[in-house]
């Protein structure tokens, strides 16, 4: 490896990814968080960093309240790997303290990124002196050093801009050894390289003027001057600019012939002083194989990766090795079809031939290495009766053979690194192109290529190539629908198109329904011999038994992905033993990884594994397995339910039966409601659909009831809603009157989000019958509340308070005090409604003062909105600021959007009355950004509604007016009481110059949503 290349003691690693080596052996480095803070440091060349320059490079805007505390736990992390046994005081230290900052002290040759830049130099310095061999190279060495994406690993606004810096700095490298390889009149050689430089760079003017003079000096004047009407289209097209004047010059220079752009006779600088030798005596000439097979006529798109194939296969240097590009991915992806094409590509880059082997890696008749090498030594003309019989005999003569040849050879359909080894040639000369269904990682020096399907223009591309371009432009849209249903998998697409292609009577409209039924879409994907199920079946052969199990297995959830965590739960594994298979489910390209500890199938191969669970597994391992993942749902949204309500007696009553994921913050575990809430809401519709007894249901109603925090994100509302609709539909079915309870509780809280507030109370209604009914506890505080809640924005403000008494007694009696301190929020701003402003302060202030003794965070940020309002209301506009500025700092810590909206929103009236309307409109802005980015109507109306007024406040009457217009459409197409105010204020202000910043002109509206 480029890190850790250079001997013993400490080397690190930033070109590529993040890593340390001590004496050859890798350190684990953490995090990324962790990896970021010591990338910082590398890069700062043991120069100081204080920590706020550490805490913005590391973590920027999204910096945690306690970002500091965090940073030094990651550097005492951090010193512990990289000098584990450092006695005390015996030496400096390595991450040492300077002032209020860190530093990294290292050895100026430990880190590749300093190797890099001395070779650069040195190079540099090589070529001034006429010594260009040396100077290539040099410049060939230091690029070897990148591993692929600078800082991989490494997240965080620093990270990202010295990324930018340095991909921009190897360019630039690669450039200048480009001219370098010119100037010693390699043009031929440098000619592959520069078409895929230019393909990856199209807007880059200097690599496109090397390729127009690396074309011109093989001779090929007409390439050349295409290289330049394509670059002079694609800067027209992408910027609206002509090429720069040297390009020009260049281009009439080609044009005019000119001799002086003809390479200058030069020796090589290392034999400059030499004599020339006599001519060598012709040697016995062996036959020159052309083994690859032909390349596909249709093949179509790929064309980033067979740029970078070309280049990878092209780049030939000493000081690089071997080039060796592994190709892995799924069956069917077209890993052959790429390898071969790429073949050909290069043809020109090995005169002396290329040797293809089918090792058949996924059949009981892999092909050993002794045969392969045995067709490989004939193909070179070796006597049969010559060839030796062991596998390392037939190697090592293969590899003298080659020694001195430059001769591609192509292993297709590899089983692993064993298999290849032996038939890799020694020669750097040489290349070699490897696929196979496994990620190749132990092979040594090779360039991992990991092929995914197609792009949907490159299959749907494919899909007209095989069927007929002009049957397949005249339905465009079923053609879309055809290559989606084949999941952009190559073969399946091929499949499809070759059936399609061999039937005039269908059309492509005809194939979507036989496409779209789950059960069949493997059966319609053959023809001939191709089969999709046939390709996944071999992979799926080669797989050991517990690795069978699990594939099997986890193609049950219907989520679009699974955590390891889950991934365990299903399998009834430890965490540890599960992610080590499922990566080695990954590494046979049966699983895909989309983010460190997430996986997921291929949308046919779940179809396969499903197909292959329901020939292998009992129906009660199944019924066991889904069981189990609901458990570990529901236990790991208990947790977050009681993390992000503290004090509610929600989390007591769920029945739990697992375990599942702890949290160390309310933060932490609305966080992972969010990232896991797909797979939350398929799972539960996958219960509702299969439950038949409460049993089954209950788990599924009870998680909805524990997901209630994520309502307040705004991001899963019309998943709460189907997903809410689905279970109480199947609970009616089967006479679940426990889970009905649950599910019209979350039905009303929905539907309360969308402001149909008389649904909302006739579901908070039933709710409170059955709680009643059944001597179920589990939400009737809560319920008791959200009906108040509702009835208030109703403008019923007596009867409000009289449902907020009925709940303050239920958790005065079960001793809940969050409870207690919840009524006393809300009841507020009924007491405005009914004019008793001393009043509504008393019960603010008291809610708060509870919650702060309590010391729940989120009751406490949710009483200072409350006693905001009020505050604002009685015109004691400071402390209002103050309260609403503090807990919408609180809400936007946890991507609580909801109340972000609400916040910003009450935040802008309070501006305005203190008549600040430039902030006022600031903060109305946003909640109306918040409300459209998450879809909440009623939150957008309220927003329109004060920005309105604070336009108005800063003279910009027709904007204001066309705001409150916005809003009182929204109110009304909603049915809410607040159209009649916005209708009044509109009638005024047509009539009269009202002014629209008066606070009292406009009533504040009630919240969008119930709050819990």
């Amino acid at each position: 490896m480029a890190g850790e290349s250079g001997g013993g003691g400490l080397k690190f690693a930033v070109l590529g990814p993040v890593r340390a080596w001590r004496d050859g052996r890798e350190l684990d480095l953490g995090t990324p968080l962790q990896r970021s803070i010591i990338g910082m440091l590398l890069l700062r060349e043991g120069h100081a960093i204080t920590p706020n320059e550490m805490i913005d490079g590391v973590w920027g805007e999204d910096a945690p309240p306690r970002a500091l505390g965090a940073l030094r736990t990651y550097v005492s992390r951090l010193r512990t790997v990289l000098e584990p046994d450092r006695p005390a005081r015996s030496r400096p230290e390595l991450l040492t303290s300077i002032g209020r900052g860190y530093a990294l002290r290292l050895p100026a040759d430990a880190l590749d990124l300093a190797r890099f830049e001395r070779d650069v130099a040195a190079a540099e310095t090589a070529r001034k002196a006429g010594r260009t061999d040396q100077a290539a190279r040099l410049l060939r060495a230091a690029l070897a050093l990148f591993e692929g994406e600078p800082l991989a690993g490494a997240v965080g606004p620093y990270a990202e801009h010295q990324r930018d810096r340095l991909i921009e700095r190897r360019i630039s490298v690669v450039e200048t050894l480009m001219d370098v390889d010119l100037q010693r009149g390699d043009h031929a050689r440098v000619v592959p390289e520069l078409i895929a430089l230019t393909a990856d760079h199209p807007l880059r003017e200097k690599p496109r003027a090397q390729l127009m003079l690396a074309h011109y000096r093989c001779g090929r004047q007409g390439d050349a001057l295409a290289v330049f009407t394509e670059t002079r289209e694609a800067l027209v097209e992408e910027l609206g600019v002509e090429p720069g004047p040297e390009l020009s010059a260049l281009h009439q220079r080609i044009l005019a012939a000119d001799p002086t752009l003809l390479a200058p006779a030069e020796l090589s600088d290392e034999h400059a002083d030499e004599p020339a030798d006599e001519e060598p005596a012709p040697a016995h000439e062996l036959p020159r194989p052309a083994q690859l097979p032909a390349a596909a006529g249709d093949f179509t798109g790929r064309k980033e990766v067979t740029g970078r194939l070309r280049m990878l296969l092209s780049a030939q240097s000493p000081s690089e090795g071997l080039p060796v590009v592994a190709i892995s991915g799924i069956g069917g992806v077209g890993k052959t079809a790429l390898a071969v094409h790429v073949a050909h590509l290069v043809d020109d880059a090995f005169p002396d031939g290329q040797l293809y082997a089918d090792l058949r890696g996924y059949t009981d008749e892999a092909t050993s290495p002794e045969s392969a090498l045995g067709g490989f030594l004939r193909a070179l003309g070796i006597p049969a009766d010559v060839i030796p019989d062991g596998l390392a005999e037939r190697s090592a003569l293969y590899r003298s053979i080659l020694a001195d040849r430059r001769i591609l050879v192509l292993l297709d359909n590899a089983r692993d690194a064993e298999q290849v080894g032996p038939l890799l040639p020694g020669s750097t000369g040489c290349a070699a192109v490897v696929t196979s269904r496994v990620k190749l990682a132990d092979l040594p020096s090779a360039k991992l290529v990991d092929l995914d399907v197609m792009e949907p223009d490159e299959a749907l591309s494919l899909f007209s190539a095989v069927a007929g371009a002009e049957r397949v432009s005249a339905e465009h849209g079923a053609a879309m629908d055809v290559v989606a249903a084949c999941g952009f998998l190559p073969l399946a697409v091929r499949i499809v198109a070759a059936r399609l292609a061999a039937r005039p009577s269908w059309t492509v409209a005809s194939l979507v329904p036989r496409l779209a039924d789950e059960q069949r879409r493997l059966d319609e994907l053959r023809v001939g011999t191709m089969a999709v199920e046939a390709t996944f079946a071999l992979g799926y052969g080669q797989l050991e038994a517990v690795q069978a199990r699990a594939f099997r297995l986890l193609s049950l959830p219907n989520g679009p992905d699974i955590a390891v965590d889950a991934a365990a739960a299903v399998l009834s594994m430890s965490m540890l033993d599960a992610e080590e298979v499922l990566e080695s489910l990954v590494d046979a390209s049966l699983l895909e990884a989309p983010a460190p500890g997430r996986y997921r199938f291929h949308d046919l191969l779940k179809l396969f594994a499903r197909r292959v669970l329901d020939r292998t597994e009992r129906p009660q391992a199944m019924t066991m397995a889904l069981r189990r993942l609901l458990g570990f749902y529901l236990a790991s949204a208990q947790s977050a339910h009681r993390l992000a309500y503290e004090g509610s007696m929600i989390p007591d009553n769920l029945v739990v039966v697992g375990s599942g994921r702890t949290f160390a913050s309310a933060e932490e575990a609305v966080a992972w409601l969010i990232a896991e809430g797909d797979a939350l809401f398929a799972a539960i519709n996958q219960a509702a659909a299969a439950a038949r007894t409460g049993d089954q249901l209950l788990p599924a109603a009870d998680l909805l009831v524990a997901m209630e925090p994520l309502l307040e994100s705004g991001t899963h509302t019309r998943e709460f809603d189907q997903s809410t609709r689905a279970v109480l539909a199947t609970a009616q079915r089967i006479g679940d009157r426990a889970s009905q309870l649950r599910a019209r509780y979350v039905l009303g809280r929905v539907l309360f989000a969308g402001n149909r507030l008389r649904d909302a109370e006739e579901h908070f209604r039933a709710v409170y019958d059955l709680s009643l009914a059944r001597g179920e506890q589990i939400v009737t505080g809560e319920v008791l509340n959200a009906l108040a809640v509702v009835v208030g924005r109703q403008r019923r403000h007596t009867e409000a308070l009289a449902l907020f008494d009925a709940a303050m007694r239920f958790y005065r009696d079960h001793d809940v005090p969050a409870g207690e301190a919840l009524v006393l929020s809300y009841s507020a701003r009924e007491h405005l409604g009914l004019g008793r402003p001393d009043d509504a302060i008393a019960a603010a202030e008291r809610g708060l003062a509870l919650f702060t003794e309590i010391g729940s965070g989120a009751g406490t940020a949710r009483a200072r909105y409350h006693l905001g309002i009020v505050l604002s209301r009685v015109g004691r506009l400071t402390e209002a600021v103050h309260h609403h500025a503090e807990c919408l700092a609180f809400f936007r810590a946890g991507k609580q959007r909801v109340w972000e909206q609400r916040v910003c929103s009450r935040l802008a009236e309070t501006l305005i009355a203190a008549e600040r309307y430039p902030d006022a409109v600031r903060h109305a802005e946003q909640a109306l950004l918040v409300s459209r980015e998450i879809g909440h109507p009623y939150g957008e109306a309220l927003s329109l509604t004060v920005l309105g007024r604070a336009l108005r406040g800063l003279g910009n009457a027709a904007r204001s007016l066309d705001c409150l217009r916005q809003a009182f459409d929204i109110f009304s197409r909603l049915g809410a009481p607040e159209a009649g105010d916005i209708k009044a204020l509109l009638d005024a202000a047509a009539v009269a110059d009202l002014s629209l910043a008066d606070p009292v002109a406009h009533p504040v509206a009630a919240d969008p949503v119930v709050e819990s």
